[in-house]
């Protein structure tokens, strides 16, 4: 089995989470500007057994697509295009930044910490993998 890496991609900053080995752990990588984000994965894949990308899909309550869906959507086919061999699969993103700030605040961390926006996104990477996770094991 390989590592599954879930992407928060954000506009200014993208949000990275990965899964052990085994798929049973769901950890926070990294958080990477957004003009790094090719040459981090790149680097990445090429040191660990990368199974599956997991990108947000960002909706609106209604559970249609939400703006931010006109800058992720380029990214997901760039995804494709570089990594071609790599299954790309989507995950609604849904207060996943909200339930972030929540796990920040419940940590007890100081408030200038709990201000770190590169936080909020790998823990909103962490909470949609652990999401995807949840899905698959449902459907198995």
């Amino acid at each position: 089995m390989g590592r599954i890496l879930a992407i928060d991609y954000g506009q200014k900053r993208v949000g990275l989470a990965v899964t052990d080995e085994l798929q049973l752990i769901a950890t926070g990588l990294d958080t990477v500007h957004v003009k790094d984000i090719f040459d981090y994965l790149k680097s990445y894949v090429n040191r660990e057994n990368v199974e599956k990308f997991v990108v947000g899909e960002p909706r609106n309550l209604d559970n249609s697509p939400s703006d931010a869906r006109r800058f992720i959507e380029p990214f997901v086919k760039q995804l494709k295009k570089h990594f071609p061999l790599i299954p790309v699969f989507r995950v609604d993103e849904r207060f996943t930044s909200k339930m972030a700030r929540d796990v920040i605040l419940q940590s007890g961390i100081g408030k200038k910490a709990r201000q770190n926006k590169a936080l909020v996104d790998k823990i909103s990477a962490t909470i949609m993998l652990q999401s995807f996770m949840l899905q698959m094991e449902t459907t198995v």
